[in-house]
């Protein structure tokens, strides 16, 4: 599928810069003109990846968050968030709901379902001591 137009940004793992994230998501999508439902679902996705990210990925220090975001033909999008963190041994347990590595009485350890609850296509692949990659996908739909 032919790429339209893409943006990549990297910041801090810092929890400040999750809203970043999801400000510069809007900026960029709103030239797809996504209805609110589609453009808050993708929101919240990304919102959820880029915590991953954050709490997980570096769990001892700041690192680097890589967001890509990608506007398909055919009124496709596509969002990358990816690390150099720690890593996922276990993917497959990592994207079951309420599995968490975190304080069970802080995390729920259910970002990935949510992910998944709002966007078409979630893949992740990871390598322990290396980072993980995180692929969003949603077909936004066409207005009348």
């Amino acid at each position: 599928m032919k790429t339209r137009n893409i943006a990549r940004i990297s910041f801090p793992s810092r929890s400040a810069n999750e809203a970043f994230a999801r400000g510069a998501l809007a900026a960029f999508l709103s030239q797809a003109d996504p209805t609110v439902n589609q453009l808050a679902d993708i929101k919240t996705a990304v919102s959820e990846a880029v915590t991953n990210c954050i709490v997980h990925a570096y769990p001892d220090r700041a690192g680097v968050v890589r967001m890509t975001l990608s506007l398909l033909e055919g009124g496709r999008v596509r969002v990358v968030i990816a690390d150099s963190g720690v890593g996922i041994p276990d993917v497959e347990k990592a994207m079951e709901p309420l599995y968490t590595t975190g304080n069970p009485d802080e995390r729920a350890g259910l970002g990935f379902a949510v992910m998944q609850s709002f966007m078409d296509r979630v893949k992740v692949t990871s390598q322990p001591g290396k980072g993980t990659r995180v692929i969003l996908e949603k077909q936004l739909e066409t207005r009348e």
